[in-house]
């Protein structure tokens, strides 16, 4: 499958960087971790992972601006253009030795992601997806959302607010209306692998609140060019908003009813 220069680079860089977070994946009880608040936690690998996607990126696109969960956001030269990257989704899963988590890089143009890699080096799974050209596992495998159609049979993936999150409270209900008239619901703890998931088919649906872009930037367009409908719950762009809801077509409005309650 022919990829785009862009492309390439987010791959081969979230490989690289995927080297070094194994390395102290193998020697997890032995990272030097601080705490950035209660289960939100930052490690050496992570800051590790982002430097070294930084460096590869912006040596290769230097006008490029750039976000990231540890180092912020830097406008580029060129102001159509940005990096959305998550170096470490999953930190929690990662620090627990649980081979739970990936890197998540996204291109943005124009206020628009047009590419987006999630790569799980545990699993070494790459998702990728450009804008217009599909949603891709690895080399060659072509991904589309599920077919199912009805809510009980479906599978759904959210994650659980820790922590003093102010919308604890809305998922108590989210969770009270969906648990009854569904198959079943996972909380696997990487936002960027749940939507990669919803993209595999793997899970029929997914939401959650209180995210942020880098959280879910590439995921959006892994699902949307796997065939997948991606919204906010409630109003705005989930990439401003933080909060996300993503389901095959078929689903799509019972799902969003359910949560929203509507």
């Amino acid at each position: 499958m022919q990829t785009s220069a862009n492309l390439n680079l987010m791959m081969k860089t979230a490989r690289k960087a995927a080297r070094s977070l194994v390395k102290d994946f193998r020697e997890v009880e032995n990272l030097q971790v601080s705490t950035k608040g209660p289960g939100d936690f930052v490690s050496k690998a992570d800051r590790e992972a982002e430097r070294i996607i930084k460096t590869d990126l912006m040596e290769a696109r230097p006008t490029y601006g750039w976000v990231g969960e540890e180092t912020g956001a830097t406008a580029g030269e060129d102001p159509t253009r940005r990096w959305i990257v998550d170096p470490l989704d999953g930190t929690t899963n990662f620090l627990h030795g649980m081979p739970h988590w990936a890197i998540s890089i996204a291109l943005e143009h124009k206020g628009e992601i047009v590419s987006g890699v999630v790569y799980d080096p545990a699993k070494d799974e790459m998702f990728w997806a450009e804008k217009g050209a599909g949603c891709w596992l690895n080399d060659s495998k072509r991904m589309r959302v599920s077919g199912r159609k009805v809510m009980s049979e479906a599978v759904f993936a959210t994650g659980v607010p820790f922590g003093a999150k102010a919308t604890l409270p809305l998922m108590m209900q989210d969770l009270s209306r969906l648990m009854p008239v569904c198959a079943g619901l996972r909380r696997w703890g990487s936002a960027a692998l749940d939507l990669a998931y919803v993209a595999a088919g793997r899970f029929d649906g997914y939401w959650e609140r209180e995210l942020q872009a880098w959280d879910i930037a590439a995921g959006i367009l892994l699902v949307r060019e796997a065939g997948g409908i991606v919204g906010g719950v409630g109003p705005g762009d989930p990439l401003v908003t933080g909060h996300v809801i993503a389901s095959n077509d078929h689903l799509a409005e019972p799902f969003r009813k359910t949560i929203t309650g509507a």
